[in-house]
């Protein structure tokens, strides 16, 4: 193996052990913390790939190639440190409120995951420099192994759990130390994987991932007499049972119910999203489910077949079935859910998972099939209340995905939803206003006939019934509330005197919602003077959960408490986020322009500038699209996890074909193909629905396959623009090359809070066409920075 091969090994297995670090990051803070912070990995990524072109740009004899040993040593060494460090100083939002230290832990934790993305960039940058008139292989081979990279580790996550691939990926990125490095750094190196391996292996508790205190399971387990039982492991979640007093789960439980409740065993998903496994082996016991407000749908009608979206533990699987349900099917968005429940505890509950059970988003599933139920039920219950992050996507309580329910309901059919109050009211209320714009869309006349409300203790039911409720029925549902002392919510005609009876609140401010909301000739108004936002929600802008208004902060405030914790879980956190890293960024641009002018002061000049805008561009729109695309893919594919896989491997690695391409073709290398990159995200951003509800009918590796495919071509010429901008920049100064890598990176380090930020506001098709607008400014700069002959 020659010098340069040795040298393209090393950008391969440096940038493979990198990216499959950075989606490791992402499981690792969906556990410890919440999924929701996992979008700063992204810029922490970039930060580090910035911060190396800046290093070089003032120490430029670090581009020699006796480091490259070194820096894949530090790479490897700083991927375990890295993690081991977190693991010990863990930021928890939950403290922010009275714990100011903690928005410090975040600029900790930028520093601290940066450095091996910060080596990383230290490797290519060296190699740009070394191998001159060869970017495309470099810059090839960099995608490549970073898009192989995203891979790799989905295959890993299957069977180890995220802190445990910490361990693997640093050993693959110590290798090349191995092999290239001489005396001391290769005994070095072996040290460092021998220790690696026994991480792996031995897991000290030191290694083992710890949890924020405040996430469910944590609180779960502070209960007397609880036990964990059993964890388990999926690319997309890690599951636990234990058994603790907090797994009572019976939401709205009726307080006329005196008996004891069945035997449960509490299931939590990544750390959170508590629920429980309730046993079915005393049918006598099983009696508290006619008391719970999720009832009233099978006391309305047809009971022939019946729909449970999101069964979870099973609760509403047992409810149906004790309601005398003849076909009940089951749609899960989390197949490793029910196989640890079929397995290990399918003598607890019974046969509930035994048929017609189907994995996935349960609107995908119908959007494939043609069948329709007389219920369709929907709970977005946990086994206690909990807020959800504004920055969360979520596509199931859409527009699109409320008329998909309904196109699927039989003619009298009915959909069920169940959630927990959490004051202030807003969850409820944009569930109604988003349903009742769905029955629009798809033509339900006068919807307020349509729907029904009851209110427990601490849950809401709402019913929707395809036709109008008839009188009997009404009769039905005030019985049904009377006897188990609900309160009327809303009905058709209800007056006010017949709701907050029995469980009473201070205000009647429920029902007076509802009743505004209900109402068209007040419904506009009242949304748009509610103190949250709770207007309806789309597939383009799928943030549910996003419910400020910023005209609106102060009196949020003080309705909070005047406690800053609920704006950062509501996605204040991301300018929080955006601060700290905006003046890193700067800090990284502005520093080499210091040392480079002061090297050579005639450098800054209107083709300098033009180029380093070129690559400002670049950084701007390849994250804007790639970000985008990965939200965007989440719903054909089900699954965070497997749409940031998906859409990195395919764009990374069509990236590296059209690199290694434009080394080979010379007619690729034109700064036109900005245009034909500008072109094509435009076409997809129309085109995109369109596909997402043809993957529906394909088997779910079929989906990732052709998502994979799909996003090729484009990918192709995005690998492109990078290496046509490295080579005019050399030919200008070679000294502005590391310049223009550290400007790439830091705006990279910016887009993808910028792309959220700007998604919550005017959604992601719009994020979409700014990042083909950033590629059309590429193009221009470029221009700008030649002559019109050299076009």
């Amino acid at each position: 193996m020659n010098r340069e091969q040795k040298i393209l090994l090393l950008i391969f297995l440096s940038s493979f052990s990198t990216l499959a670090y950075e989606i490791t990051l992402t499981r690792i803070f969906s556990i410890s913390l919440w999924y929701h912070f996992a979008f700063m990995i992204v810029s922490i990524a970039m930060l580090g790939i910035g911060a190396s072109g800046t290093f070089i740009s003032l120490f430029p004899n670090l581009k020699n190639i006796s480091y490259l040993p070194v820096y894949s040593l530090l790479l490897g060494s700083t991927i375990s440190v890295s993690y081991l460090v977190y693991n010990q100083i863990l930021f928890d939002p939950v403290k922010l409120s009275w714990d100011r230290v903690q928005l410090l832990y975040i600029a900790v934790y930028f520093l601290l995951f940066s450095s091996p993305f910060f080596f990383t960039g230290l490797i290519i940058a060296t190699a740009f420099s070394i191998l001159r008139e060869k970017y495309g292989l470099v810059y090839g081979s960099d995608l490549l192994g970073a898009g192989l990279g995203s891979l790799g580790i989905l295959i890993l996550l299957n069977f180890l759990m995220p802190e445990k691939n910490v361990f693997i990926l640093s050993i693959i990125a110590l290798l090349p130390t191995l092999i290239m490095g001489e005396g001391f750094l290769k005994v070095l190196s072996a040290i460092l994987i021998f220790m690696n391996g026994f991480f792996l292996t031995f897991s000290p508790s030191f290694a083992k991932l710890n949890l924020s205190p405040y996430k469910g399971l944590e609180l779960a387990l502070k209960f007397p007499n609880s036990k964990h039982l059993n964890s388990y492991i999926s690319p997309y979640s890690r599951i636990d049972t234990f058994k603790s007093s907090l797994a009572r789960f019976a939401p709205g439980l009726s307080l006329t119910y005196l008996k004891p409740l069945p035997n449960q065993i509490g299931v939590s998903i990544d750390g959170n999203s508590l629920n429980a496994i309730t046993s079915g082996l005393n049918e006598g016991a099983l009696d508290f489910v006619k008391f719970l407000p999720s009832y009233l749908p099978y006391l309305l009608g047809k009971k022939e077949d019946i729909l449970i979206l999101e069964p979870k533990g099973g609760l509403h699987v047992i409810l149906a079935k004790i309601a005398g349900a003849k076909e009940i099917y089951k749609i899960e968005s989390n197949p490793l859910l029910v196989e640890v429940i079929k397995n290990d505890y399918g003598e607890l509950v019974g046969d509930i998972f035994n048929n017609h059970v189907y994995f996935g988003l349960g609107r995908s599933w119908l959007n494939a099939n043609k069948k329709k139920f007389d219920i369709i039920d929907l709970s977005l219950m946990e086994t206690s209340p909990s807020g959800s992050f504004g920055i969360s996507e979520d596509y199931r309580f859409t527009v699109e995905a409320f008329a998909e329910y309904l196109k699927h309901l039989k003619t009298d059919g009915i959909l069920s939803l169940n959630l927990f109050i959490i004051p202030p009211p807003r969850v409820e209320l944009r569930l109604l206003a988003t349903a009742l714009s769905s029955m629009e869309r798809i033509n339900i006349k006068e919807p307020e006939k349509h729907i029904v409300a009851i209110r427990s203790w601490g849950s809401i039911t709402i019913i929707i019934k395809k036709t109008k409720f008839l009188e009997e029925e009404l009769n039905v549902i005030k019985k049904f509330s009377k006897d188990r002392r609900f309160d009327l919510l809303y009905y058709p005609g209800v007056k006010e005197e017949e709701t907050n009876r029995f469980i009473k609140m201070p205000t009647n401010e429920y029902f007076l919602a509802f009743k505004s909301i209900m109402d068209t000739k007040t419904r506009s108004l009242f949304v748009k003077d509610y103190l949250f936002d709770i207007s309806p929600v789309f597939d383009d802008k799928p943030f549910f959960n996003y419910y400020l208004k910023l005209r609106n902060i102060e009196k949020i405030y003080k309705i909070m408490g005047e406690k800053w914790q609920f704006f950062i879980e509501e996605g204040y956190i991301l300018p929080a986020v955006f601060v700290q890293v905006f003046f890193l960024s700067l800090i990284i641009i502005i520093l080499p322009a210091f040392a480079l002018t002061k090297k050579n002061k005639n450098l800054i000049r209107s083709g300098t500038l033009c180029i380093l805008f070129y690559f400002a561009f670049l950084g701007i729109g390849f994250m804007f699209v790639e970000i985008s695309f990965i939200h965007k893919i989440i719903l054909p594919l089900e699954n965070a996890a497997y749409a940031v896989s998906t859409i990195i491997a395919s764009i990374l690695v069509s990236s590296g074909i059209g690199s290694l391409s434009s080394y080979k073709f010379s007619n690729l290398k034109t700064a036109k193909v900005n245009l034909i990159i500008a072109m094509l995200v435009i076409i997809y951003s129309l085109i995109l629905p369109i596909l997402s509800e043809g993957l529906s009918a394909l088997s779910m590796w079929g989906r990732i396959v052709l998502v994979f495919i799909i996003f090729m071509p484009l990918g192709f010429f995005m690998g492109i623009p990078f290496v046509i901008g490295i080579k005019k920049a050399g030919e200008i100064n070679n000294d502005l090359i590391p310049w223009a890598w550290a400007i790439n990176g830091s705006f990279s380090v910016c887009a993808p809070i910028i792309a959220i930020m700007i998604a919550m506001s005017i959604g992601f098709k719009n994020v979409l066409w700014l990042g083909a607008a950033s590629y059309l400014m590429a193009f221009l700069s470029f221009f700008l920075s030649k002559s019109s002959s050299d076009f």
